[in-house]
C-alpha cells in the first residue's frame, strides 16, 4: 500500500514537472520566434557633383615621306599647341607632352598591297591635367584655332576625348552613408507600420560599393555618386 502511494506521488510530480517545463519551453519558443522575425530593406543615397579634375588630351597628326621632315613638323606643332594653351591661361605645370608615335608603313608586315601616299605618319599627344575644370572647359571650344594654323587635330579619336574625375569621394562618404541608412530605416518603419509590427534593433547591415558615373553623355563633367545600404531589422508584435 505504501509502495503504491509513493508511486502515485512520483507520477503526479512527474506530470506537474512536465507541465511546468512544457509551459516554459512553449514561452521560450514563442520568444525565440518573435526575436527571429525580421525585415531586410535597402536605403539609397544619390547625389550629383561637378567633377573636380579634368584630363584633356590634344592629339594631332602629321605625315611625310622623310623621317626628318615629320619630326620637324611634330616639333613645330608641339610648340604651337603649347603656346596656344599658355596664351589661353593654362599653366606650364598643367601641360605634359608625350613622346610622338611614328609609324613606318613600308615596314608594316600586312597592308592593302597598294603603296601608301606617305611612308611615315606620326601622332603627338599633349595633355592638360588641371583642377580648374570650368576654365579648361571654356577654352575647349577655341581649340579649332589650331586648325587654322595648319595643325591636323584628331578630335574623333577615343584617346583624344577629355576625361573628368571626381576625387572627393572620401569627403562625401560619411554623410551619404548616413543618408542611405536613414532612408533604409524609413522604409523599414513603413513596413512595420503596414504589418502592425514594432521595429526593433538592427540585426545585420552591409554597405554596398560607391559608384561614380556620368550624369549623361552630353555632360560628362557632371557626376552621379550613388551608394546602397542593406539593413536587416528585428520585428516584434
Amino acid at each position: 500500500m505504501s509502495q503504491t502511494k509513493n508511486s502515485i506521488i512520483i507520477a503526479t510530480g512527474l506530470i506537474i514537472s512536465c507541465l511546468v517545463l512544457g509551459t516554459f519551453f512553449s514561452k521560450g519558443l514563442t520568444d525565440f520566434r518573435s526575436m527571429d522575425r525580421s525585415v531586410t530593406v535597402k536605403g539609397l543615397s544619390e547625389r550629383e557633383y561637378v567633377a573636380d579634375t579634368v584630363i584633356w588630351p590634344i592629339q594631332f597628326t602629321a605625315a611625310s615621306n622623310e623621317l626628318s621632315d615629320i619630326y620637324q613638323t611634330i616639333e613645330q606643332g608641339k610648340q604651337q599647341v603649347t603656346a596656344f594653351l599658355q596664351e589661353k591661361g593654362v599653366k606650364a605645370d598643367e601641360i605634359s607632352v608625350a613622346a610622338p608615335s611614328i609609324t613606318d608603313k613600308s615596314a608594316q608586315r600586312y597592308g592593302s598591297g597598294q603603296p601608301a601616299e606617305f611612308r611615315y605618319t606620326a601622332t603627338q599627344t599633349i595633355t592638360v591635367y588641371s583642377t580648374r575644370v570650368k576654365a579648361i572647359r571654356d577654352m575647349m571650344s577655341s581649340v579649332s584655332e589650331l586648325g587654322k594654323q595648319g595643325i591636323v587635330l584628331s578630335t574623333d579619336d577615343y584617346q583624344a576625348q577629355p576625361e573628368y574625375l571626381f576625387t572627393r569621394l572620401n569627403d562625401v562618404k560619411p554623410e551619404m552613408i548616413e543618408e542611405a541608412t536613414k532612408n533604409a530605416r524609413e522604409v523599414a518603419e513603413k513596413f512595420a507600420a503596414d504589418s502592425n509590427s514594432e521595429l526593433g534593433k538592427i540585426k545585420d547591415a552591409s554597405q554596398g560599393l560607391f559608384s561614380i558615373q556620368e550624369r549623361d553623355r552630353h555632360n560628362p563633367h557632371l557626376k552621379k555618386v550613388r551608394v546602397v545600404s542593406t539593413v536587416e531589422y528585428y520585428l516584434s508584435d
